[in-house]
């Protein structure tokens, strides 16, 4: 349960997640940000206008799932890292997930990493898309990894090292 341990629901992620007709369009972004704080870099950080806070900067974001083309420069914008991208399209049996991270070392494209859903369990390993700066004054970056379809709103994160399961 959220309150208790961080870690939302699959209501609260049901609550927040873009309908099927809208994956089908195109990337898209989920904000996962399920507590009212005074925060807005997200809302500055689309270029099309698809992140609102409504006149209560202590409100949740909302998402325009029209306005949105899932560009992802609100990823890295995040302070909570509560704001990922999904693609469903990306092909018929994957799915690209982008997301933020935080720590060193940063993987390579094309490397394999143990992607985590938002408790920390592992889900598999999947490659590294592509990985890119926030810019240098923000040490978050954006990882893209591709997973499998039914895996989309699953994986939240990832580790590099450990071992593969042949």
């Amino acid at each position: 349960m959220l309150i208790n341990d961080g870690i939302p629901t699959k209501e609260d992620v049901a609550g927040v997640a873009p309908s099927e007709k809208h994956f089908a369009k195109g990337p898209v972004a989920v904000i996962e940000c399920f507590q009212k704080i005074p925060c807005d870099p997200c809302v500055k950080a689309c270029p099309h206008g698809a992140i609102s806070m409504g006149d209560d900067i202590n409100n949740r974001p909302e998402i325009d799932l029209e306005k949105c083309i899932g560009c992802g420069l609100c990823i890295a914008k995040c302070p909570g890292l509560a704001i990922f991208v999904i693609d469903k399209t990306y092909s018929k049996e994957l799915a690209l997930v982008k997301f933020p991270f935080e720590f060193i070392p940063l993987p390579e494209k094309g490397q394999s990493v143990c992607g985590l859903d938002r408790s920390g369990k592992e889900l598999g390993w999947f490659e590294v898309d592509r990985v890119i700066s926030g810019g240098l004054k923000n040490k978050t970056y954006t990882i893209s990894i591709k997973v499998p379809q039914e895996l989309a709103m699953e994986v939240r994160n990832m580790k590099i090292g450990g071992y593969k399961n042949a």
